[in-house]
């Protein structure tokens, strides 16, 4: 029981870290190589795909999605998808797809004569599953040493650990004040029962003996 309450406890944060690694803005320091449109057929990994663009069809098993490419301060590639995310979740409440697409295009640049940008997404990239990152902003920097500092993140994990403290805190009241007694009763029941039952067993023993 002990080795199975620590793995739902590491599994529950395991799944909140997830969450939250999926959900909160990240930036990537990078330059853009290419934009285009593709046409995507959706399967298994649709839950990675946001919604239609505001004002379209809904229900599609396939439609088209822009993409931007880009090369990282490192070298290595990465590419975005760049979807409204609409009303829904995450709650980045993003509507403006074609302009992004066309500032990413306008930053074009190539590796002789780089444009540095600072590509704000969340989502994550698995070549695999084929799943893409969705760009929410771009905006051009003047050199690829620039600091991010993730202010977004910062205080909403500030608040998120604040909640989780204050209701940690009002459990262990609650189990202090309502719980616990409650257990010290019951011990306290059990003890006495094994007790009555010791005790009638040595009458038992005594009156099987005396005869």
């Amino acid at each position: 029981m002990r080795y199975l309450k620590w793995l739902v406890i590491l599994t529950f944060w395991a799944v909140v870290a997830a969450f939250f690694h999926y959900t909160l803005p990240q930036h990537d320091i990078a330059r853009i190589t290419d934009t285009e449109t593709r046409r995507v057929d959706f399967g298994e990994n649709s839950i990675f795909w946001s919604s239609p663009d505001s004002g379209n069809a809904t229900g599609q098993i396939n439609r088209d999605v822009f993409f931007i490419q880009a090369i990282r301060e490192n070298g290595r590639p990465i590419v975005y998808r760049n979807e409204d995310t609409g009303w829904g979740w995450p709650p980045y409440f993003k509507f403006d797809t074609a302009n992004l697409q066309t500032e990413a295009a306008d930053l074009r640049s190539t590796s002789d004569n780089p444009r540095w940008v600072v590509i704000r997404h969340y989502g994550w990239r698995n070549e695999f599953l084929s799943i893409y990152p969705n760009a929410v902003d771009v905006r051009r920097v003047d050199s690829p040493d620039v600091t991010i500092v993730p202010w977004t993140n910062i205080v909403i994990l500030t608040l998120v650990a604040l909640v989780f403290w204050a209701i940690w805190v009002r459990w262990r009241r609650f189990r202090r004040r309502r719980i616990d007694p409650v257990l010290e009763d019951v011990e306290e029941g059990f003890a006495d029962a094994s007790d009555a039952v010791k005790n009638t067993g040595r009458r038992v023993n005594r009156w099987f003996g005396g005869r």
